[in-house]
């Protein structure tokens, strides 16, 4: 498996469950975006008119998220900051609440569950909140959790089941004829595998030895989020969205106090250094719909790389390079769609089918060329002694 943030490691976990043997392949696991991200489980605030297919993944991977939640703390003995929490979005203006009206209204067709707030109701709710809001929109069953601790619990929950951790940075495949048979680490060390799972995230197109045609069709966008505390009484006890004068925010509360604030969005490839001007608009907008959040203490200013495919959603089963299968591209929806992820690729490589609510998400679906057959399934299990997952959430940027 290649690459350890929370994709690769929530495969990794439920392919070890399935009995199969497994290898992790990753320099520093958990320092891509699993570290940075907000950890917003999001379905409908995340919701955009015609992508259907994604908003029914979604949604199944969150109501899978508090059973996956149990089986993970049990495993790992670690909580992992799952708050049901509920999100509202907050309308800048009256041109704002008229597009959450309308989104409420899209909402509802398709049997979700939401609630349209007046600008007293908002402050009823959130007292912190700026008086000039126009209203907002109540998305209950939209949550989160942390990903830091996310990640912590699968990377123990892996080790505690067996799964073997490389800390080596992955540089090239391994072909033999047309099919992948595993990769060469940067030690030169040869890792070889019946099937290799790619979940390297933004850098997954980055492994050298693939033809061109069957590169993983993944690009990075950079996003910064903001660590703050607060002192006192919670200014925050859901997430908080919203758009200032047409710049989205969000605002996630911790347990303990912290306020995550993001996220920037920046297509400057893989440039990870944090740029001032972003930071403060960050730091403007989160005081625009909270002012108390003047008065907090800035802690931790953090920059990763989101994969987005050429649609924004994932890359889910098996690539046209017979041994090779993607576990990718999940842009801003990848803690919110581990457990859905996790479960369809350890099936895949388990039993060799994938559920019908992936279908949608073939990396195949980008393909021009056909010089490599389509693998549309695997072998039963046996087949398989191994699955060598090389998860890797960070690459070096010369690789490949």
């Amino acid at each position: 498996m290649a690459g350890a943030g929370v994709i690769g490691l929530g495969v990794a976990w439920r392919a070890r469950l399935r009995g199969l043997a497994v290898t992790v392949v990753d320099p520093e696991p958990g320092s891509g975006a699993s570290w940075t991200a907000a950890g917003m489980l999001a379905p409908v605030t995340e919701l955009h008119y015609g992508e259907g297919p994604l908003l029914a993944l979604n949604s199944a991977s969150a109501l899978r998220y508090p059973a996956f939640v149990d089986e993970l703390e049990q495993s790992s003995g670690c909580e992992v900051g799952y708050l049901r929490c509920g999100t509202l979005v907050a309308a800048w203006d009256a041109a704002d609440m008229a597009g959450l009206t309308d989104i409420h209204g899209f909402a509802r067709s398709l049997g979700l569950e939401t609630e349209l707030l007046s600008r007293r109701e908002l402050r009823a709710r959130v007292p912190a909140s700026a008086s000039g809001l126009a209203g907002a929109l109540s998305a209950p069953s939209d949550h989160q959790v942390d990903s830091r601790l996310l990640h912590s619990a699968l990377l123990r929950a892996c080790v505690a089941e067996g799964v073997t951790m490389v800390h080596t940075a992955a540089y090239q495949w391994l072909l033999r004829g047309d099919r992948v048979v595993g990769l060469r680490l940067a030690d030169g060390t040869d890792l070889q595998a019946p099937v290799v799972v790619l979940a390297c995230g933004a850098w997954s197109a980055r492994i050298g030895g693939l033809p061109p045609e069957a590169v993983p069709a993944v690009r990075p966008v950079k996003g910064q989020t903001l660590r703050m505390r607060t002192v006192g009484p919670p200014l925050l006890t859901c997430v908080l969205r919203g758009s200032v004068r047409g710049c989205p925010v969000y605002l996630v509360p911790r347990a303990d106090g912290r306020i995550v604030v993001g996220a920037s969005s920046e297509e400057v490839g893989f440039d990870l250094r944090p740029r001032a001007g972003a930071v403060y608009e960050l730091l403007r907008d989160a005081q625009a719909l909270v002012p108390g959040l003047g008065e907090a203490e800035l802690e931790e200013i953090s920059t990763s790389l989101r994969p987005a495919s050429p649609d924004n959603a994932p890359l889910i089963g098996p690539s046209r390079v017979p041994g090779l299968v993607l576990a990718t591209g999940h842009y801003r929806n990848g803690v919110l769609l581990t457990p859905v992820t996790a479960d369809a690729i350890a099936g895949l490589l388990a039993d060799g089918t994938l559920p019908d609510e992936v279908a949608p998400f073939s990396p195949t679906r980008f393909d021009q060329a056909t010089a490599f057959p389509q693998a549309t399934a695997f072998p039963q299990a046996t087949a398989f002694p191994q699955a060598a997952t090389f998860t890797q959430a960070a690459i070096e940027e010369d690789v490949g």
